[in-house]
């Protein structure tokens, strides 16, 4: 944090405020620095040093906003972070050729409280969320995993794909989307491995390693059945009690691991339905992923057929990201510094 204060030190005059953009965003870090921020995260969530208040919703005429802070606290070299994630919801954006979903992060200095970044939150928001899957692959996938099956090729889906492809040797991605046209669009786009479009989604899983499921299904969108014993599934899609990716079967088969167990129980239809429903006790839930990262709880399957993790997303991991950018982006330059 820079500012300028009067020459008899009576009081600020103005600041200096970094503004990230997309592609700054997208250039002061990769996917490997991205895991790591999910690492700091996840960590601090579940070792209690993360302070993340229950997300504010504010509707209004045309759409809603959430409001998410987070607070991490400094932890041997770290810093600690402070700041809030921003995020509007307005659908019929659409129409006027506008993004129905967008975001910021503001950054805030954790001694003072000034401020001293905005970003973007939209390119943020879907990296985190992708960084945070490759690390719980990375944590309980198995290591020759190389079959990737992806539902969706949306923004999130997108992310995906370099993200895991850090972690796993992967050598076939299959992927499934409702617009064909999409699918194709991201099949193109991949290189290096072989990427095919499919559309029959019982056979898109079987013999498949890892499933991405990064949706906005409000039902099962492949039979749990299907799944081969040893597979590895990241549900990020769904974030409302009543939206289901994920049938009973698989959750049931799985070694359930969560971002957040206050978030997943609130949030996670995945995993609120056959609970409300008396068909999984809440005890199915093993552990959150900072336990393992903290050596709380073991790595793998732990003898069940599947491992699962389920992320509803979390602020303290957009805080974590958001200042290991705004680190690279003053090293490197990036970004615009305004007088305010």
């Amino acid at each position: 944090m820079y500012w300028h204060a009067n020459a008899d030190g009576s009081q600020i005059d103005s600041m200096e405020l970094r503004v990230l953009s997309r592609h700054d965003v997208q250039a002061a870090i990769d996917v490997a620095g991205a895991r790591e921020a999910m690492r700091v995260a996840f960590s601090g969530l579940s070792a209690g040093t993360a302070s993340v208040p229950v997300r504010t919703q504010l509707e209004s005429a045309a759409g809603v906003t959430l409001f998410m802070p987070a607070y991490l606290a400094a932890d041997g070299g770290a810093a600690g972070a402070l700041g809030a994630k921003v995020v509007s919801v307005f659908e019929q954006n659409r129409g006027l050729g506008l993004p129905a979903i967008t975001g910021l992060v503001v950054l805030l200095d954790p001694g003072t409280g000034l401020p001293m970044a905005i970003l973007d939150g939209t390119h943020l928001t879907s990296l985190r969320t992708a960084a945070g899957s490759a690390l719980a692959t990375e944590l309980l996938a198995r290591p020759q995993a190389s079959v990737l099956t992806l539902f969706g090729a949306g923004v999130q889906g997108r992310a995906h794909v370099p993200a895991i492809r850090d972690v796993r040797p992967i050598e076939e991605l299959r992927i499934v989307d409702p617009s064909r046209e999409a699918a194709e669009r991201l099949a193109a786009e991949v290189t290096g491995i072989p990427a095919r479009v499919m559309t029959d989604r019982e056979a898109a899983v079987r013999d498949a390693d890892l499933v991405v499921t990064a949706t906005t299904s409000v039902s099962p969108v492949f039979p749990g059945e299907a799944l081969p014993a040893g597979a590895h599934i990241c549900a990020v899609g769904s974030f409302k009690p009543t939206m289901q990716e994920l049938d009973v079967t698989t959750v049931r088969r799985a070694r359930v691991i969560v971002d957040s167990r206050e978030g997943a129980l609130s949030e996670a239809g995945d995993l609120i339905v056959p609970i409300r429903d008396g068909r999984l006790p809440e005890s199915h839930i093993d552990a959150e992923l900072g336990e393992i990262i903290n050596g709380e709880a073991p790595r793998g399957r732990l003898g069940h057929d599947l491992t699962l993790f389920k992320s509803v997303g979390n602020a303290a991991q957009d805080v974590a990201i958001a200042s290991r950018i705004l680190e690279a982006s003053i090293q490197r330059g990036l970004g615009t510094v305004v007088q305010v």
